[in-house]
């Protein structure tokens, strides 16, 4: 045999190889999926996060013909779930619903143990969460807006209080970054979770919380909260009589949270690439953006790009309100 005729066989041969690697990706995304397909979910039933899981789960499974089952793993603000996910096998039968507070996890506990930019594959955003301004019309009957509130608390030198959901809630991160953009001060009152924090606003304990809609939207249209402001670039179709924090003289100002499909980082390409697809379809269904309104949630699809764009930039951007703050809570 020739060193020619050698040459031209082995080069056919890695060309076949080469082929046949090619054509297996494929044919494995089309065999996926075979089985039961789990949808962790870090937080407990009820919320916006486990709504928008538990449509999506619905959707999928009845899309890809397997069971999708939901799995609630709660705890410390989502780094259970989230370091069982990055530890779980990469083969495209483990999900997580991402949301907010596990993004920025890492930046407030010492042993969040995952890195979100590298221990996942980001798959679709799925919804955006929007955050609300509210006072106790009782309490504050002349606050009305925003630079009204501002007004106020620099009347006040400081003295005046607000509340969110938590240390190192993005309620919290929120109001501290438009303290230092608005140059004025109130002081956090701390509770541990939305419920008693909005049960005290309520009560004219603390009379303004930057909040999540979903805790806040049923004693607004009661009339028991004002609302004053939303920190999305746009206004909310469930308030769209509010003004957006950018559209009272902070230009720019966005601040949603959040939430999105994560898999394990190396879950293939494919399997990654056929479940984003489907959630574009299923987020575009007018009942299922239906339902995630009632909730308090929006519809919001990203594509696996997109959402890695989204995760660096918010991880960062929250990051350094965390670190310049010395917010901590462990």
């Amino acid at each position: 045999m020739t060193s020619a005729t050698f040459t031209r066989r082995h080069a056919l041969a890695l060309a076949t190889l080469s082929l046949a690697a090619i054509a297996a990706a494929p044919a494995a995304a089309q065999e996926w999926p075979t089985k039961t397909i789990k949808l962790i979910v870090p937080f407990p039933p009820g919320g916006p996060t486990d709504t928008a899981s538990r449509v999506v789960g619905q959707k999928l499974a009845e899309r890809l013909k397997q069971p999708v089952v939901v799995e609630n793993r709660a705890g410390a603000s989502g780094t259970i779930a989230a370091q069982f996910v990055a530890k779980s096998a990469p083969d495209g039968y483990t999900f997580m619903m991402l949301a907010t507070p596990t993004l920025l996890a890492p930046h407030l506990y010492k042993s969040a143990g995952y890195d979100v930019n590298k221990g996942f594959a980001p798959v679709a955003t799925v919804y955006d969460l929007p955050i609300v301004v509210v006072v106790n019309p009782t309490v504050m009957p002349d606050v009305k807006t925003l630079p009204e509130l501002i007004a106020k608390a620099k009347a006040e030198g400081g003295k005046l209080n607000y509340t969110s959901s938590g240390p190192g809630s993005f309620g919290h991160l929120t109001m501290e970054m438009l303290k230092d953009l608005g140059q004025f001060d109130m002081q956090h009152i701390a509770y541990k979770g939305g419920t008693p924090a909005v049960t005290d606003l309520l009560g004219g304990q603390v009379p303004v919380m930057y909040a999540d809609l979903v805790a806040a939207l049923p004693h607004i249209q009661a009339g028991k909260l004002r609302a004053i402001a939303v920190g999305s670039p746009q206004r909310i179709v469930q308030l769209p009589d509010v003004k957006t924090i950018a559209e009272q003289g902070f230009k720019g100002f966005d601040a949603v949270s959040w939430g999105g499909l994560l898999a394990p980082a190396g879950t293939p390409k494919p399997v990654v690439d056929r479940v984003s697809a489907e959630v574009k379809q299923i987020l575009a269904d007018k009942g299922v953006q239906e339902q995630l309104v009632k909730a308090g949630a929006m519809a919001a699809y990203g594509d696996p790009a997109q959402m890695a764009e989204r995760i660096r930039i918010d991880f960062d951007k929250w990051g350094k309100v965390i670190r310049d703050k010395k917010i901590a809570v462990n």
